[in-house]
């Protein structure tokens, strides 16, 4: 066995759309599955006694876990620091996992992998390493995100916004933004995913009965259409290590508000209208100036394409590849052309 790749990560959230792509990109890896989930809090010293027992040449992980009392090399991924900025109710589990487990292992991999420069300066600094053993290997973007393709219509012209309903999404004040920006009525917020008690309190607090919408959107055709249907793409998320909806959703040729924080403005460039999301007004005033200029909106489109062509899978297969070559003193076969199979779209996000 000479590379054991931990395959549990692949599935329907951001680090699972990184783990998928890298699995069908680099051929030659040995995939490691099993029932318990790799972000399970007991997992790094289960998978350290498995790979004793496997003893592969090298372990790479595409998410944040690592093997503890192994003394083999490894490379894991550690996408952003979100779990120590984004409070809930296992906040303090998750700040001593990453003290006691992910900081330890920044120093005993051979190299960790992020997907921004923004992520690898933060996760220099906060583990005490040298950004030269974190390589920047990004992010790509699927081939089913293109201008040309099928456009979703419900019915009703909509504003769009894809991810989570985790706190740092910051759907509360998209809510009051939208309720604030006094747009045609006509004009719906289209949320992916199911509705559930807690948006439909928010939807009932902002009086916006009847203009909220949801969408199930299981794969990448039915999320890039729903992406070219779209007036624009709103994502005031309040942290990310990159940022995936706005990227694909420029690459569909949409006209893109999001975030001036963290990653995000390294990743969409000049590309988006880039809000300050603590400001509700701010994103009220960018909805309504988006949605009433029609030249706006194309300059945004057709800068977003430009932007969006920068970033591929094979670009970061090709990094990723390259480290794990150096890492193993193995050639790692160059990376595969990748194909264009249904994906699950990232609708919903448990581990990022």
């Amino acid at each position: 066995m000479e590379i054991l790749y931990d395959a549990r990560w692949i599935g329907n959230h951001g680090i699972g759309r990184f783990a998928g792509e890298m699995q069908r990109a680099i051929p030659g890896m040995s995939p490691y599955r099993i029932s318990r989930r790799p972000s399970h809090p007991c997992d790094p010293v289960l998978l350290g006694a498995a790979l004793w027992r496997l003893q592969p040449r090298l372990f790479f992980s595409p998410g944040y876990n690592s093997p503890a009392g192994w003394p083999g090399p490894f490379v894991f991924t550690l996408h952003d620091l979100h779990h120590l900025h984004v409070p809930d109710n296992s906040s303090a589990m998750k700040r001593a996992y990453y003290r006691y487990f992910i900081r330890p292992a920044c120093h005993r991999a051979q190299a960790v992998l992020t997907v921004s420069d923004y992520s690898r300066d933060e996760i220099a600094r906060w583990a005490g390493i040298h950004e030269q053993r974190i390589v920047n290997v990004g992010n790509g973007v699927g081939p089913a995100f293109s201008e040309v393709g099928p456009r979703f219509s419900p019915g009703f012209p909509y504003l769009l916004y894809v991810g989570s309903r985790k706190p740092h999404k910051n759907l509360t004040r998209l809510l009051r933004a939208f309720a604030a920006a006094g747009v045609d009525n006509e004009i719906r917020l289209l949320l992916s995913g199911s509705p559930d008690g807690e948006i439909a309190s928010l939807v009932h607090d902002c009086r916006l009965a009847g203009r909220v919408a949801f969408a199930e959107l299981p794969d990448d055709d039915s999320l890039a259409a729903a992406y070219r249907g779209a007036v624009a793409v709103v994502f005031p998320s309040l942290y990310e290590g990159f940022g995936l909806p706005p990227l694909e959703a420029m690459a569909c040729a949409t006209p893109v508000i999001t975030s001036n924080v963290c990653a995000i403005p390294e990743v969409v460039g000049d590309a988006a209208w880039l809000v300050d999301p603590l400001r509700v007004d701010d994103i009220a005033h960018a909805i309504r100036s988006l949605v009433e200029d029609k030249v706006l909106q194309q300059t945004l489109r057709e800068r977003g394409v430009a932007r969006a062509a920068r970033f591929s899978w094979k670009t970061t297969a090709g990094k990723v590849s390259a480290v794990l070559t150096s890492v193993s003193g193995r050639t790692v076969l160059r990376p595969l052309e990748i194909a264009t199979p249904k994906h699950q779209a990232i609708s919903s996000t448990p581990d990022s």
